[in-house]
């Protein structure tokens, strides 16, 4: 890319793309016979989510809902919801796709925020899972990537709103952090 040029990536865009059509194989067994709904958490999860649902052999339907976590929320909220989805979950099979857990609080509130309107069934997928940072107990059921505690950039995972357009992942030098 003209301007960007973070060295050696940490994952390509083959190898991302080859996870992802291992993890659609292994969700498009499990929900074979099931009607699947998707949700994807907005801005991160679009372009995993976007190339996981293609990979999916299966009949799915989609939402969307944007959160964000602060710990420096002024009402103590650690997650808020900018963007609702429109979907009724009730009886439904449901997939939580996120680009990355590392904390977990997002998806931990996500997750008892959905289970509360009764799916029939609430499975989380990420692409990375950054496990050193957990805050919480969480576990996603269908994860691509296990990674070290560094900052990562690209296939959706931004740096103030930047990066998110790199085909590949990669590190986020020091040196750009502090620009």
């Amino acid at each position: 890319m003209v301007g960007i040029d973070f060295g050696k990536p940490l994952f390509t865009r083959e190898e991302i793309q080859r996870k992802i059509q291992e993890l659609g194989g292994r969700i498009s067994t499990d929900y074979a016979e099931k009607d699947l709904l998707v949700i994807g958490i907005l801005k991160g999860a679009l372009f995993f989510m976007s190339d996981l649902m293609r990979s999916l052999r299966i009949s799915v339907r989609m939402d969307f809902i944007h959160a964000t976590s602060s710990s420096k929320s002024p009402d103590g909220q650690p997650v808020h919801i900018l963007a609702d989805m429109k979907e009724d979950v009730r009886g439904k099979d449901v997939l939580l796709i996120e680009d990355i857990m590392d904390s977990g609080v997002t998806i931990d509130y996500l997750k008892k925020r959905l289970l509360a309107q009764q799916p029939a069934s609430l499975k989380v997928c990420v692409l990375l899972d950054k496990t050193d940072r957990r805050k919480v107990p969480i576990e996603a059921d269908y994860a691509g990537f296990r990674i070290p505690n560094k900052y990562v950039v690209g296939y959706g995972l931004d740096f103030q709103d930047r990066y998110r357009n790199l085909p590949y992942i990669a590190v986020l030098p020091h040196e750009e952090r502090n620009q």
